[in-house]
């Protein structure tokens, strides 16, 4: 017998519920742009900026708003909202918060795209730029003027892993009422939190530390951990200033993949274990470079001797040894080194990939013509190639034999 209109429309409108009372360790993961009233008269009482209640799937699910707040929990904020990806972030706190007249500094050091973003499309919408050193302080604070809205900064910087004065940087915002912003995607919450600078948050969570007003996070890198998933977060302690964040949020129609979310919420049990690995693997291939003739300076904020050390010594490691410092670091191969040497090194490498991003299980390896990214070469950087290491989740021993035949290949030591 052929299936009927009647059974079509029986099975799009089946009675049956599922039982409640179901758990798991894994949270169920909810698709949804259509989300169903009872009433009319629900539909209009429902509230979808607080959480309190569902009324469009780009403004929440239980998948997102569980990420969100698990989210909060590990960088010590208070709300949150979920975007495409980490330079999506960066970008949704600027037209958020900038308007036409307005100022924004940035680091020297600052994640590339967020550059590119400063150059292009805020300077089109009126919007002006500066850039300022990230280990000078006074540099900032002679850069902040009547125009300045906001000031991005980055612990430590993109590429070239200068370590700033954090604190200090945020307490000269805080004099000046101007807003600070951070791209704490290094440190993923674990190295130091961005809500909570010196340690001194009363126990029962609520605000009162020295703490930037924003954090920015691409959870394509540690809170992923696959390098599967583009996301990024933005996370405040402020209703005010979350609630305008969200609502240009709104406006600007962001959401983010329920699956993409799930793979995030299963990633971020592990996080602190796999924080950890990629860190003491990057302190071991650090530490095989600076006994190598072919490095010339190691840039690696846990290294004494790297710029700003001390910066992160101060934030991050208030006991001995307690510091963590992610798996990120550069070096700077010696400038007898032709361009063409160092990409040959690198082509060369077995179980180190070609490729952007961090954070994943495989390590990679970045030559960059350091150069081009800075107005002048930063005086605390000796001349040369650098070359940036992401390390993943293999073996340190396997790792560092892989650094080793390919220099003695392609960067032989005279």
């Amino acid at each position: 017998m052929s299936t009927t209109k009647r059974d079509i429309t029986n099975l799009i409108h089946h009675a049956y519920t599922p039982p409640a009372g179901f758990d798991a360790p894994q949270q169920g993961v909810f698709k949804a742009s259509t989300v169903y009233f009872p009433t009319v008269a629900n539909m209009r009482q429902r509230e979808w900026k607080d959480k309190s209640s569902y009324t469009y799937g780009l403004h929440g699910t239980p998948t997102t708003y569980t990420l969100e707040e698990r989210l909060c929990s590990l960088e010590g904020g208070a709300q949150c909202v979920l975007v495409p990806s980490g330079l999506a972030a960066l970008a949704t706190v600027a037209l958020a918060v900038l308007h036409s007249g307005d100022e924004v500094l940035l680091p020297a050091n600052a994640y590339g795209p967020n550059k590119a973003l400063a150059e292009g499309e805020l300077r089109h919408y009126g919007i002006s730029h500066q850039l300022y050193d990230p280990l000078s302080p006074q540099d900032l604070a002679s850069k902040i003027n009547p125009r300045t809205r906001l000031v991005w900064m980055e612990a430590p910087g993109s590429v070239s892993m200068e370590f700033p004065d954090l604190p200090e940087m945020v307490r000269l915002c805080k004099a000046r009422g101007v807003m600070c912003a951070l791209d704490n995607t290094w440190g993923s919450g674990l190295a130091f939190k961005p809500f909570d600078l010196l340690g001194d948050a009363p126990a029962d969570g609520e605000s009162g530390s020295l703490a930037v007003d924003i954090s920015a996070h691409a959870l394509t890198k540690y809170p992923s951990g696959g390098g599967d998933v583009l996301m990024g977060s933005v996370i405040t302690r402020n209703p005010a200033l979350h609630l305008k964040i969200k609502l240009c949020h709104m406006r600007l129609g962001l959401g983010v993949a329920a699956n993409d979310a799930e793979a995030v919420l299963r990633s971020l049990p592990s996080i602190d274990l796999r924080y950890r690995a990629h860190d003491q693997t990057a302190r071991a291939l650090a530490a095989w470079w600076q006994a190598q003739p072919q490095c010339v300076q190691l840039l690696h904020p846990a290294f004494a001797g790297s710029p700003g050390h001390s910066h992160w010594q101060a934030l991050c490691e208030r006991t001995p040894g307690s510091g963590l410092a992610a798996g990120l670091f550069s070096v700077m191969i010696d400038a007898r080194y032709s361009q063409a040497q160092v990409d040959a090194f690198c082509d060369n490498l077995k179980f180190f990939r070609i490729g952007y991003s961090w954070g994943g299980p495989v390590s990679l390896v970045v030559p960059y013509d350091l150069a081009s990214m800075r107005q002048s070469w930063p005086s605390h950087l000796k001349q040369g190639t650098l070359v940036r290491f992401s390390s993943g989740l293999e073996s340190a021993h396997d790792l560092i034999h892989d650094l080793n035949q390919s220099a003695q290949a392609h960067l032989p030591v005279a």
